[in-house]
């Protein structure tokens, strides 16, 4: 019997996108209720910038190792069991982050956020494009990214609407997360999946990314390319408020910057989904989009923020487009493995992405304090320049995946 044809607008692409809203509304919460939260714990102003990258830092961490335990989970388990337990997971976090009273629970309960975040973009692009026609993935993934990252948007507002009310935000966010379990109960699985689950394929082993080295460098390139995305989220966005003021720059917002940039970081996935189904290339749409960021980082450190908060907002909104290539970068992912290991990658594939960025927090802090640098700006714009540098390498060496036939298994 044939499987089921799903269009663009049916319920895996809805609940995926769906779900893709609360994930980014919840990850991105903490970079807008940072200064807010931290000082109301009892955080003083010089200690902000300092404990803040060291949150932030645990949060990619949880990250890092839930995108890989959960990517096993859903070779092993299946995929339609991670998008339910993790969104559980991190809803019941986002909860007790409203209830924290200081630093050290503050870090604990986002590292577990963390871990259950990681499992549901990944999963949700893994099934998508196992139960769509090929010719449309590139599409669902833009709708999937276009819905979920106004998932920052009404994080913004409600954090400013509410006079800044941090507690609030979490509860709010946990509570989105559970009612979107009701969507989960009758999803389907994959027919992919559930083909291969019948016979004796190894599904989930981990170790079949690092035993074979032309499966280890395929996926460590597929992680590599997704880096300057959360240079400009983690490193510029995430801290520029710190550039506005080595700037010169007053009345500069870093909330407000944030939901800028992913208001543009919308147009960008979208852009990007369309584009790689008009080229009919991903590699050529990843070129193009690397190039816009290249464009948007030059501006930034060359006129110094544009002068002005209004035109250090524009940059922000161009370096949020440019970036847009999230879903893009982990679609491609999906695309490169078979089925036994397509979760494993999806999944694995975008935390590690965002688990790189204490390395690059770290690079970014040896280089402003080494002595040939020794200055803030400088060392951001020396690490986004190593950062795109490694992602444009590894999209060149990376085979074309567009309207791939993904009914394969990795032996």
């Amino acid at each position: 019997m044939q499987p089921k044809q799903y269009g663009i607008f049916s319920l895996p692409v809805i609940v995926g996108a769906l779900g893709f809203f609360v994930d980014i509304y919840d990850l991105l919460l903490f970079n807008i209720t940072r200064r807010s939260s931290l000082t109301e714990l009892g955080v003083p102003e010089n200690e902000l910038k300092n404990i803040g990258e060291n949150l932030l830092s645990w949060q990619m961490l949880g990250l890092t190792i839930g995108g890989i335990l959960w990517g096993i989970l859903g070779d092993k388990k299946g995929r339609k069991s991670v998008l339910f337990s993790s969104i559980l997971l991190y809803s019941l976090a986002t909860v007790a982050n409203g209830f924290v009273t200081d630093v050290e629970q503050y870090r604990w309960i986002r590292f577990i956020a963390a871990l259950g975040l990681a499992g549901e973009l990944g999963a949700s692009i893994t099934l998508t494009s196992e139960l769509l026609p090929k010719e449309k993935r590139g599409i669902a993934a833009a709708i999937i990214a276009t819905s979920g990252v106004f998932g920052t948007i009404t994080a913004y507002f409600i954090h400013y609407l509410s006079d800044e009310n941090w507690r609030l935000c979490y509860f709010i966010g946990g509570g989105m997360g559970l009612a979107l379990l009701f969507l989960r109960v009758g999803f389907l699985e994959s027919h992919m999946f559930a083909a291969v689950k019948k016979d004796n394929t190894p599904r989930g082993n981990f170790l079949m990314l690092l035993n074979n080295k032309e499966r280890f460098v395929r996926y460590l390139r597929a992680i590599t390319i997704g880096l300057p995305v959360w240079y400009i989220i983690g490193i510029i966005i995430s801290f520029s408020d710190e550039f506005a003021k080595q700037f010169g720059i007053a009345g500069f917002d870093q909330p407000k910057a944030l939901m800028l940039q992913y208001v543009a970081l919308v147009f960008g996935d979208m852009g990007a989904g369309l584009l790689s189904n008009y080229l009919k290339s991903r590699k050529k749409t990843l070129y193009i989009f690397y190039g816009i960021t290249a464009f948007f980082i030059l501006l930034f450190f060359v006129l110094r923020g544009g002068g002005s908060a209004f035109n250090m907002y524009l940059i922000c909104m161009g370096l949020g487009f440019g970036s847009g290539i999230s879903v893009l970068y982990i679609t491609m992912s999906a695309e490169q493995f078979g089925t036994n290991l397509r979760s494993t990658v999806a999944v694995s594939v975008p935390n590690l992405v965002r688990g790189f960025l204490p390395l690059m927090l770290l690079l970014f802090q040896f280089l402003r304090s080494n002595v040939v640098f020794n200055n803030y700006v400088t060392g951001a714009w020396v690490t986004g320049v190593i950062i795109l540098a490694i992602g444009i390498y590894s999209v060149s060496k990376t085979k074309e995946t567009f309207a791939k036939d993904l009914d394969f298994v990795e032996l």
